[in-house]
């Protein structure tokens, strides 16, 4: 019987020594090549207001409470939310911005578990257009590491982040399309 216990023992402290050993930190990161210039698209990122537009949070719960604090597009703003179970609860504040090539955001979730991670979108000229790129990094404590063991952080985000670039693909580009009205003329 002591035999079994010290097996069981000796799994159970491997496992978790396995679990430990895995990187402390994730990265998720997508890109999209949009025919729209940077100009055009950087509003759209570091405005806030204009997430409900293309995020793919946004319409996952059409009724989520929103609060918008500072001055639209500038460092220092942020952007809180309280959702359903889908969506949770939590906090972005801009806080890096190099007008039409770079916007950092510093993400707080608070429901339904409690993290910070840094995202960061990067927008460079590519051929005609802007590639985009949405980036996401953040530390993984041990809760985390054993969760990723069968979900990993690049699936469970990774898939957003295509719909939501491909929403603000189809509203860049068609914005871009779009006659200049006779007063811009």
């Amino acid at each position: 019987m002591q035999r079994i216990i010290r097996i069981v023992v000796m799994v159970i402290v491997l496992f978790l020594v396995f679990v430990n050993s895995r990187p402390s930190t994730f990265h998720v990161e997508r890109s999209a090549t949009i025919a729209a210039p940077a100009d055009s698209l950087y509003p759209r990122i570091a405005n806030f207001r204009a997430w409900h537009e293309w995020s793919p949070w946004e319409k996952i719960d059409p009724n989520m409470k929103r609060e918008f604090a500072g001055s639209d597009g500038a460092v220092g703003s942020n952007y809180s939310w309280e959702g359903n179970k889908d969506v949770g609860s939590g906090r972005m504040t801009l806080a890096d911005l190099e007008p039409s090539s770079k916007v950092g955001i510093k993400l707080e979730f608070l429901k339904p578990f409690k993290s910070t991670s840094n995202t960061t979108f990067m927008l460079a000229p590519d051929g005609a257009g802007t590639k985009v790129t949405w980036m996401m990094d953040g530390p993984m404590n041990f809760m985390s590491k054993f969760m990723c063991l069968f979900m990993s952080m690049d699936k469970m985000v990774g898939g957003d982040f295509e719909k939501g670039l491909g929403s603000l693909k189809q509203l860049g580009e068609a914005a871009a399309a779009a006659p200049a009205t006779p007063a811009a003329q």
